[in-house]
């Protein structure tokens, strides 16, 4: 499988990295492809300017113009302030929308995601991609509580106003699902967690829908940490319809700098979850996002901005920066100076995105979960689409 898809990659859709004296016109003429179709599908703003090392989708050299889309799941975050035109582009794409995100309170009762998620609902249904509600145990302070699911899982009144008004809810929005994200789960609750992911699924179950959850990234059962000790892989796996692998933020807000998702440690997550969870079950978490840090980087000090795909791209092109790719974490980075102050960034671009597909292939899992979908990157859902259409048509 590992073999067919880099044939299938290497034959339709060629990835290019930008060398010193490239443009779009000199590149396009030398592969024979469209300017207007390399600047579409790679989402150049005018006046075209392009980074050294920059990763470009090559259009294919010949195409009916009506490429098929959905060739493998594909999920996608989203809170209720997303942009219209950002939603409309890509909803076509997905499978599921992710509402992002219901909580509850100490009693059990549901808690709605401000502004209103109407429209988000009405335009997956348009584009026939399935809306999720997504629930978290997030506090006042957005943040996740651990002791709000150690109150509500341990009770069985409260588990059971919480399920009932789950399934209430998306009878009456007209969810098609929903997705359960807890995190930092004290070790004392894990099997109370599999119990009530269990409930809900069977209660969801019922009115014709299934049950996700999302699983913090562990490499083995053993695991320490707040994160991971509250987790069962095997029983989470057993409880819910599908399983979503949170394969990012090595790289993150207040760590130091390095890629989001390295493709080494993301294997390693991979691993470990086929040996607990059927395949087919489990679908790939992809970042959609990099961070940039001010250098240099202090322990509790330092604080990383996120940005967009695209914007890191032009952030490279404004300060005449050179993107390098590391071999290991297969991931794109670049140092720049500005204002006095020296930055590093880490973000994904078509080759890392294409190593995450790859790990998809080779062990047969589901597809792919984007956190988040706020901003719209159209080479990464080009190439998902050509990667598996193409992996369809080859394997044997």
């Amino acid at each position: 499988m590992t073999k067919a898809f880099a044939f299938a990659v290497r034959i339709y859709m060629e990835i290019y990295v930008v060398k010193p004296g490239d443009s779009v016109d000199s590149i396009a003429q030398s592969y024979g492809v469209l300017v207007d179709a390399l600047i579409y599908n790679n989402q150049l703003a005018y006046p075209y300017r392009l980074a050294i090392g920059q990763a470009l989708l090559l259009p294919p050299k010949i195409t009916d113009g009506n490429l098929p889309k959905r060739s493998a799941y594909a999920g996608g975050y989203a809170y209720p302030y997303i942009q219209t035109d950002t939603l409309e582009e890509t909803l076509p794409w997905l499978s599921g929308l992710y509402v992002f995100s219901y909580g509850f309170t100490m009693d059990g009762n549901l808690v709605a995601p401000y502004p209103d998620d109407a429209f988000m609902i009405r335009l997956a249904k348009e584009n026939d991609a399935r809306p999720i509600l997504t629930l978290t145990p997030r506090d006042a302070e957005n943040a996740f509580n651990n002791f709000l699911i150690h109150e509500v899982l341990n009770s069985e009144t409260k588990v059971a106003t919480l399920v009932d008004q789950l399934v209430d809810t998306v009878l009456e929005k007209g969810f098609q699902g929903v997705d359960l994200d807890f995190e930092y789960i004290l070790p004392q609750d894990r099997q109370a967690y599999v119990d009530f992911v269990q409930k809900v699924r069977d209660a969801i179950h019922a009115i014709g829908y299934k049950v996700s959850v999302a699983l913090a990234p562990k490499t083995s059962a053993e695991q320490k940490g707040t994160l991971y000790e509250g987790k069962d892989y095997p029983g989470l796996g057993m409880a819910a319809d599908s399983v979503l692998l949170m394969t990012y933020e090595w790289g993150y807000t207040y760590g130091p700098p390095m890629a989001v998702a390295p493709i080494h440690e993301v294997r390693r997550v991979v691993e470990y979850a086929v040996s607990e969870i059927e395949p087919a079950k489990i679908n790939l978490g992809i970042p959609n996002y990099g961070y940039d840090w001010t250098l240099p980087y202090v322990r509790g000090t330092s604080r990383a901005t996120a940005i967009s795909l695209q914007r890191a791209v032009e952030t490279a092109i404004e300060n005449d920066a050179v993107i390098q790719f590391d071999p290991v974490a297969m991931s794109p980075h670049f140092t720049y100076e500005k204002d006095g102050l020296t930055h590093e960034v880490w973000f994904e671009d078509v080759r890392s995105i294409r190593e995450k597909f790859g790990l998809i292939t080779e062990y047969g899992l589901q597809g792919a979960i984007y956190w988040q979908i706020m901003q719209f990157f159209r080479p990464n859902w080009i190439l998902m689409d050509d990667t598996f259409r193409i992996l369809k048509e080859t394997a044997p």
